[in-house]
Formats: C-alpha cells, sequence, structure tokens
C-alpha cells in the first residue's frame, strides 16, 4: 500500500515538499493563486492515509471547503485523480468519500451543512480557503473532532484582510511557533507563475488586489491604512514572534489617556542596536488612573511586574498631560506622580509627521506576537478616512484602533531626538 501511494501521479514542488516534511501537527499555509494548494492539500491527505491507514483504528481524513457544492467542483476529480491508481481504491459519489484498502478513509465536506461533521472524528483535516470559513464552524465543530485522536489540521488560503478565521489561526501560529507551522508563499518568491503572466496581473488589478492574490497580503484590504504593509513585513521577516522580556534593558511605557476613560500602554526595550523589543500592550477602559499605575507597577493583583520602580527608564505620555481638569484642578501628570508613575510628556508634533515616524521606526522593532496581538491589530488597522463620492482619503480614523496607534505614536515621537523633528507652527496632537 505504501509504495503505491508512492507512486501517485503526483510530483510536488520544492515548495509543496518543504510543507509535506514540515508540517506540524497545527499549520498554516498561505499561498498565492495558482500554487497548487489543492492539489497539495489532497496528496497530502493520501501520502498520510499510506502511513497511518493500516494501524489498528480506522484511519480518517477530511477536506473541508466554505461550501460542499466548492469542495465537489475543486477537489474531488484530484481526489479520484490521484487514488484512482490505488488497486482497490472505491469511490461513493454521493458522499464524496474515498475508501483505501488499508482502510484509510478520506472523505470531502462543505462549511454550509455543519451537522454532517458532528458526532465525527478526525487523524487529519484540511480546511481550504479558511478566510471564507466561518470562526465558530471551526471552534464549535470542528475543533472537537480532533480531540479523541489528536488529531492534525491544515488551514489554507490566500488572505482576504484581517477579520476571518485564516487571519485569525496566522496568528496563532506567529504566536506559537514551536506548537504551529507556518508557510508562507509569494508570487515573486516562488517563480511557479510565469513573470509575464504576473505582469499582466498586476497591469489588470488594483496595487491592493495584486498584493493580496500574488503576494500573500493581509493589509491588502484595510483600505487607507498607514502601517499594513509595514506590519505585513515584519511577520514575514519573523520580527512578530515571542518576545521575551531581558532583565537586563530598561523598560520604556507610552501611554494614551482616553478623554473617555480609554487608555492603552506599550511596554518596550531598546536594544543596543537601536531595535526595539515591544514585548507587552495593555489596555483597558471605565478604570481610573490608579488602575493603570498598580499594572505598570506591578502592584494589581494577578497582573504582571516588570521589575522594580528603578526597571523603568521613562512613562512617555501625550502632550496635554499637563493640562489641569477643570474638576479637580490637578492635571494628569501630578495625578500620576502622586500614583508613582512620573511622566515625560511627548513633544506636540503634527499627527501626519507622527505617522510617518512610526512608519520609520516600525522596521527596526520585534513585537511580542501573543502579549501584542490585540495593540497590533489596531496598528495594522489604523487607517484614513476615505470620501468613496470624491475618491480621496481625509484624517485618521477616530475608532478603536485609535488609543493604541496614539500610544505607540508617542512612543516614537517621544524617543526622537529633538532634531529630527520640525517644530510645527500650531499645535495639534490630537484629533
Amino acid at each position: 500500500m505504501t509504495n503505491n501511494i508512492l507512486r501517485i501521479p503526483y510530483k510536488p514542488r520544492p515548495q509543496q515538499k518543504r510543507v509535506h516534511r514540515e508540517r506540524k501537527r497545527f499549520s498554516v499555509l498561505l499561498t498565492h493563486r495558482r500554487f497548487g494548494k489543492t492539489v497539495f492539500a489532497v496528496c497530502d491527505l493520501l501520502r498520510r492515509a499510506a502511513k497511518h491507514g493500516n494501524e489498528k483504528r480506522a484511519w480518517r481524513a477530511g477536506y473541508v471547503a466554505p461550501y460542499l457544492k466548492q469542495a465537489k467542483k475543486i477537489a474531488w476529480d484530484y481526489l479520484k485523480y490521484f487514488a484512482g491508481v490505488i488497486p482497490g481504491a472505491r469511490f461513493n459519489e454521493t458522499e464524496l468519500r474515498c475508501d483505501l484498502p488499508n482502510g484509510a478513509r478520506v472523505t470531502l465536506y462543505g462549511a454550509d451543512n455543519p451537522d454532517s461533521l458532528r458526532g465525527l472524528y478526525f487523524d487529519d483535516l484540511v480546511i481550504d480557503e479558511a478566510a471564507d470559513v466561518p470562526r465558530q464552524f471551526w471552534s464549535l465543530v470542528l475543533r472537537p473532532t480532533l480531540t479523541d485522536r489528536l488529531g492534525w489540521v491544515l488551514f489554507t488560503g490566500t488572505p482576504k484582510g484581517v477579520n476571518n478565521l485564516l487571519h485569525d489561526m496566522h496568528q496563532k501560529a506567529l504566536e506559537e511557533p514551536e506548537r504551529w507551522g507556518l508557510f508562507v508563499f509569494k508570487a515573486s518568491e516562488t517563480g511557479l507563475v510565469d513573470p509575464e503572466e504576473l505582469a499582466a496581473a498586476r497591469a489588470d488589478m488594483t496595487d491592493d488586489e495584486y498584493e493580496q492574490e500574488f503576494e500573500c497580503s493581509f493589509a491588502a484590504a484595510v483600505q487607507g491604512a498607514y502601517w499594513s504593509r509595514v506590519i505585513d513585513e515584519l511577520e514575514r521577516a519573523g520580527r512578530v514572534t515571542p518576545i521575551p522580556f531581558e532583565p537586563s534593558l530598561s523598560v520604556y511605557t507610552a501611554w494614551d489617556l482616553g478623554m473617555d476613560d480609554a487608555m492603552s500602554i506599550w511596554f518596550f526595550q531598546v536594544e543596543r542596536s537601536g531595535d526595539w523589543r515591544v514585548f507587552d500592550y495593555y489596555e483597558n477602559s471605565d478604570e481610573g488612573l490608579e488602575h493603570y499605575a498598580d499594572i505598570v507597577l506591578g502592584r494589581h493583583s494577578g497582573h504582571w511586574a516588570y521589575g522594580q520602580k528603578r526597571t523603568y527608564a521613562r512613562h512617555i505620555g501625550p502632550h496635554d498631560i499637563m493640562v489641569r481638569e477643570l474638576g479637580t484642578g490637578k492635571s494628569r501628570f501630578e495625578v500620576a506622580r502622586d500614583l508613582g508613575i512620573h511622566f515625560s510628556p511627548c513633544r506636540n508634533i503634527p499627527v501626519i509627521d507622527g505617522i510617518t515616524a512610526v512608519r520609520r521606526q516600525l522596521p527596526r522593532c520585534w513585537f511580542d506576537a501573543a502579549r501584542c496581538r490585540d495593540g497590533l491589530a489596531a496598528l495594522r488597522q489604523y487607517r484614513k478616512t476615505y470620501n468613496a463620492k470624491m475618491d480621496v482619503f481625509g484624517k485618521p480614523v477616530h475608532d478603536w484602533t485609535s488609543h493604541p496607534s496614539d500610544a505607540f505614536r508617542y512612543a516614537v515621537v517621544g524617543m526622537m531626538p529633538e532634531r529630527k523633528l520640525p517644530r510645527p507652527e500650531r499645535t495639534n496632537n490630537r484629533r
């Protein structure tokens, strides 16, 4: 059986061989169009069927597409073609099932019929076009099917923005590289698509469309985003990964003290090279300044402490932190000082200059994938307003991304030497 399966009419490309060889129990495969991911997925299931099918338990694999009709259209013919050379292989057209002579079984499913998967178990799953599969379908239906047998799962697809299952799993792979496999193949790097065809595609598509479909960019769907492409590059460069706190380095914090009680705080260290180790992020709302001081200084029960007060080199805050509030007669600078936080107010420069400074600093940053996940999501989606009627972009959008992005902007501006910053004619650091 094993020898027969290895003689199926499949010659994996070098990139496909790598995924076959290095795949982990949980893996994510991001590919450009025309990579051959469906052929890869079907043949990977068959190869594993050959290896494990003769075990006492009946080995079961599932190929899941967003819709059953889609699974049948794109994968069924491939399954019959590659498995058809195996003596004794049987196919059930009604159930889209292939039974191999060693007892292994590969079945196609659609996420549009969750009841067809309830109560099943799998040794291996492929979730194709995962960006179009509902999040709850994975967590409530598919994930339990892997539990009894410690089954494997491969999420595949081409990015479609950041609000979907594929991006979620991509982030998990960044957060837990020891447990997750992550494979990203861009058309500009694989050489699998003819250069003339790529040039024609680029000419026929918008920049965002091309970047998404051929360069595996999650940023493309975030219209008007300031930093999303830079963060894409950080991820591809391996700079979004577990980043431990380094006790030998001082810690800097940067705060946005929102007027609506929302608060965002970044924690980072500066290496001798000038690179930043952004190792933590915290946000909350409807809490007084005392709560955040307790968090930062390690006085909050059940939360972290990055050393003693002396560990912190500087706490960077917004420029208007010195303004006295009418209700108390005290500035937030004074209130924080009484709580043990001595702020260094950020210089007041135009917002757009700060945004540009962040874009320049980001390539020199390392981010902890897990602890900075929410903050990074905000940085990625921080964007300009867009007037579709006039086809023009405007000022930054003020939404849930604003506080984390403002805090990071304060960090960058606050750490820059005076000579590198333009002296504004008028002050406008907030919207």
